[in-house]
């Protein structure tokens, strides 16, 4: 089985001067669930090369067994250093495809045309799309083949607003991924805020928080494996 795993090429938190990237954990613990259990996976972003890391997500107390294993292990370092291009990847070459969050997904994923293509051709390939925390916004513009919404009708979770509003980014960021699930026409769910929450429906994936990434990935490899 091959899975695609893309992540964010941008490192800026709006107008703050701060930086911003992808979340560790949302990357380590999936890739590990789906890597011990030998799928191939390939890694992507919109420019390639090495993605920023979300600097939040390396403090003490955002690691887990996951990450400790990811600082240790150099030959998945260099791996990601080398992501292939967006751009370059078809849909057609992968099983399913899964998207870690952290902020910079809702710059520049929810616009890119290329993340774009390819989620509208995993869906029309009918291939499992897995998705967690704030990356559930990258489907702000993906469309089914009948030009609905992806996740309209849709069971759903991500970032909460409430979670939003305990990072202080509310007003930093471009929309609020609950938000922006519901106006699509998502029937948006959440549990208590930084608790596991994973919701399926069909052959779309979604979580919650950081805390929902190990249990998105064990529940698309159970997917795959049907």
């Amino acid at each position: 089985m091959k899975v695609l795993i893309v992540l964010t090429s941008h490192d800026k938190l709006g107008d703050t001067g701060h930086k911003t990237g992808f979340w560790v954990e949302e990357f380590a613990a999936p890739y590990y669930v789906l890597a011990d259990a030998g799928v191939e996976v390939t890694l992507a972003s919109p420019k390639g090369g090495k993605p920023p890391i979300d600097p939040s997500s390396e403090a003490p107390g955002a690691q887990t067994e996951a990450t400790k294993r990811y600082y240790d292990d150099k030959a998945l370092q260099q791996k990601l250093s080398q992501t292939v291009k967006l751009s370059d990847v078809k849909a057609e070459d992968f099983d399913a495809v899964f998207y870690p969050g952290g902020h910079g997904p809702l710059w520049d994923l929810t616009e890119s045309e290329d993340s774009i293509r390819l989620l509208e051709e995993f869906e029309k390939q009918r291939k499992p799309i897995a998705a967690v925390c704030h990356a559930p916004a990258v489907f702000a513009k993906v469309k089914k083949g009948d030009g609905e919404p992806l996740v309209k009708g849709k069971n759903v979770t991500g970032f909460t607003n409430t979670e939003e509003e305990a990072v202080k980014l509310t007003e930093v960021v471009p929309f609020l991924v609950e938000d922006k699930l519901k106006a699509l026409g998502g029937h948006y769910s959440k549990v208590e805020d930084w608790q596991p929450h994973v919701v399926r429906d069909g052959r779309l994936i979604t979580g919650q928080n950081p805390a929902s990434s190990e249990g998105a990935a064990e529940e698309l490899l159970r997917l795959m494996n049907k």
